[in-house]
């Protein structure tokens, strides 16, 4: 699957056309796995989605969906969650999703003569106790930085991810946090925008995760915060997620199953 791109040079000083062809580095799609099944803190978490979709050539502006696939998601109690496409979106949704804390699930999803599998316990999460303004953060000293404090539990390994949302950036701030430093005490989550001003909305959503996703997103987000990149430039590792190809496990798939409690607290900005 070779796609060259054609940069056209116009060279006004000798009045010609030189065509330059570039290989572009591309390699057969696999498939996207964003399986973030989520029991927000006042509702019985029945309703859950999962979005399956393709890698696609760098320059692409479009991401193709994953359809038709099976998709089901099974309890250690023997229940079964069939999740059902939405037209031909490749988000797959079911409304009859049981959570229970520490228990475990397991995700198949069968995709054109391929199965694949994954792992993940729900697990739990302490809530936001307060948010802590500061108006005078950054390194202009103007800029308003918000502090999110929870309480941690004591003598319990615990991992954190945090997602931040407001009206100024495009996509939301993402951050992960362990307590291997600050076991049973109260520690905050962090969030800065140079353009945050007094009465604006921030959404805050936190997520119990496990060891294995801390670690995950730890290093995409390493990867993420790093300059450069490009299809003409050494791209980062690639980092695999829990599930796995059970038929073909050459072709593994990207992506993450996920199964968290999560709380959500929002806060206007003074």
């Amino acid at each position: 699957m070779k796609k060259a791109l054609y940069i056209l040079i116009i060279m006004t000083l000798f009045n010609c056309e030189d065509v330059i062809d570039l290989k572009v580095p591309t390699s057969d799609p696999k498939l996207v796995i964003e399986a973030s099944l989520n029991w927000f803190d006042g509702t019985d978490g029945s309703q859950q989605k999962i979005k399956l979709s393709l890698t696609a050539p760098f320059f692409d502006s479009e991401v193709p969906p994953a359809n038709n696939a099976i998709v089901i998601v099974e309890d250690t109690n023997g229940n079964s969650f069939n999740f059902t496409e939405e037209g031909n979106t490749g988000v797959y949704i079911t409304s009859n999703f049981i959570p229970v804390l520490n228990q475990e699930y397991t995700l198949t999803i069968i995709y054109e003569d391929d199965t694949y599998v994954g792992s993940e316990i729900l697990t739990s999460v302490t809530p936001i106790d307060y948010i802590e303004q500061n108006n005078e953060g950054g390194f202009s000293g103007e800029d308003i930085e918000l502090k999110a404090y929870y309480t941690d539990p004591e003598n319990i390994e615990n991992y954190y991810f945090y997602e931040f949302f407001s009206n100024i950036p495009e996509i939301p701030v993402l951050e992960v946090y362990d307590d291997q430093f600050t076991d049973g005490n109260q520690i905050f989550a962090f969030y800065s925008e140079e353009d945050l001003e007094s009465s604006d909305e921030v959404t805050i959503n936190n997520y119990g995760i496990s060891d294995q996703f801390y670690q995950y997103m730890t290093i995409l987000l390493a990867q993420s915060s790093e300059d450069g990149g490009g299809p003409f430039q050494t791209q980062p590792a690639t980092v695999r997620g829990n599930c796995i190809n059970l038929t073909n496990p050459d072709n593994y798939p990207l992506g993450y199953f996920r199964v968290s409690q999560a709380y959500q607290f929002t806060y206007i900005v003074e």
